[in-house]
């Protein structure tokens, strides 16, 4: 045991440390497939600001570096461990500090997760936006860490749009404040927005004061079928002209819709070759009058059949085959799941180019994700024992992100940049843009002990 790992003990010894490789092993990864992971020196799980405090101090008296970590959830290896850093948990810091519903916040600490933050306020009739596809199991931590999206989406933004105040620990134990509980706040830079996203490479959040709403009521869903993936993206063109902002848009692929109904028995068109999914929160008539505006720009579209929720409890029945999509396909083999972004009238393009490097690679990919803002998930499909996996999967990852950049978009749309996304930061951001964010990273740490190797690529000739 090192010396680092002595002083923890002594200072801090009712914080639960793990460093027995058996106990360690679970926290080395993340959900993201085929990312190697390092071995860390420690698993530490702190209970308060102070905790995390010390534990900084300490790591940079030794110079070991500290890997922040939520649930473990990511899709981009951001919170994945390096080898001999003390890998930082923050699953124990786990409190609903205060609802304000005055001024319609909620103070947190980072190791909340994010349904129980909803079901909490929803007791008082209030709702947290942000909804990642793991809501069940993902932490807000690990939301800010990696500005996480969801399905909602397309009306309420992603998590940063939430976000009003934050409290960090900065790599040498000091702590800031950002933000706060006011409407308007324009002094200074926007240190809030830039922590947001940062994955724990800036500072350590240990709080977070966020913005909430007022209970919308029960969602209403319809699902349109559709011949071909271009006459749903006509669809959601429709949409837009017509002034719709549904809360949520989502599509599914022929694949996906296929492995969804092979699982959970859905009745859904197997021989559609696109479905959307169309949601309303508006109160009463107005989410009636919503989902008639959505059907009528999908049938206009050519869609082949359309389906309505009766109710509140249908529409969570329909609105499973979306959430299920990534766990039904993961049933056919190694799904591992990627997001690329584009502008929304370019979707049914990005789709047609996938298909395409699907076809060169002669590699399964299946497609959905968030039509309507835009933000798309390719999951690519191998079989478990297949040697040649990583290497197929790498060489159409690239063809993707490239082809999501020719036409305007991004290379992650709301999964982080970690490991995954990192070589192809500077092709999207451009080597300038990078330099001002290595700058900004050199100044909060100057020893680079803060997830090192994530989000930044390294500077060319160095190794």
């Amino acid at each position: 045991m090192t010396e680092l790992l002595r002083q923890l003990g002594l200072e801090l010894p009712e914080m639960r440390v793990l460093h027995e490789p058996a106990d360690t092993e679970s926290f080395r990864f993340d959900e993201t497939a085929y990312i190697a992971a390092g071995t860390p020196l420690a698993v530490c799980f702190p209970r308060s600001t102070a905790h995390v405090v010390r534990i900084v101090e300490l790591c940079a008296e030794a110079g070991v570096p500290i890997v922040p970590r939520g649930a473990g959830t990511g899709l981009s290896g951001g919170a994945v461990a390096v080898d001999g850093a003390l890998t930082v948990s923050f699953t124990a810091m786990n409190e609903l500090l205060e609802i304000d519903t005055a001024n319609l916040t909620a103070t947190v600490q980072p190791g909340l997760i994010n349904a129980e933050l909803n079901r909490a306020v929803a007791e008082h009739g209030l709702l947290y936006p942000p909804d990642p596809a793991s809501f069940e199991t993902c932490t807000i931590g690990g939301n800010l860490a990696e500005n996480s999206g969801g399905l909602r989406c397309v009306k309420y933004g992603v998590t940063r749009d939430w976000v009003m105040g934050l409290q960090v620990v900065l790599a040498d134990g000091s702590v800031i404040r950002t933000g706060g509980k006011n409407k308007k706040d324009v002094a200074g830079y926007d240190l809030t927005g830039l922590f947001v996203g940062s994955e724990g490479t800036l500072g350590l959040i240990t709080e977070a004061t966020l913005r909430l709403l007022p209970l919308p009521p029960p969602k209403l869903t319809l699902l349109a079928f559709f011949g071909s993936v271009r006459a749903a993206g006509q669809a959601v063109a429709n949409m837009t002209a017509a002034g719709l902002l549904p809360v949520t848009l989502e599509l599914m692929d022929a694949f996906t819709i296929a492995a969804v109904d092979d699982v959970h028995q859905l009745g859904l068109d197997r021989a559609a070759a696109a479905m959307l999914m169309v949601e309303s929160d508006l109160a009463g008539a107005a989410a009636d009058a919503e989902l008639a505006v959505a059907e009528e720009a999908c049938r206009a579209a050519g869609a082949t059949s359309i389906i309505r929720s009766a109710d509140a409890q249908e529409a969570d029945w329909l609105r499973q085959a979306r959430r299920a999509a990534h766990g039904s396909l993961e049933r056919a083999g190694v799904a591992r799941m990627d997001d690329v972004g584009v502008p929304r009238s370019k979707v049914p393009e990005m789709i047609e180019q996938i298909e395409q490097v699907a076809a060169r690679h002669g590699l399964p990919i299946a497609v959905f994700g968030h039509a309507g803002d835009g933000n798309l998930h390719p999951n690519y499909i191998v079989a478990r024992d297949d040697p040649t996996a990583e290497a197929r999967i790498d060489a159409a990852r690239d063809e993707i992100y490239r082809a999501a950049l020719a036409l305007g978009g991004t290379v992650t749309g709301e999964h982080g940049t970690g490991i995954a996304k990192r070589p192809w930061l500077e092709l999207q951001r451009g080597g300038r843009a990078v330099e001002a964010m290595r700058a900004i990273k050199e100044a909060l740490d100057p020893d680079g002990l803060l997830n090192p190797g994530k989000v930044l690529p390294a500077r060319r000739g160095a190794r």
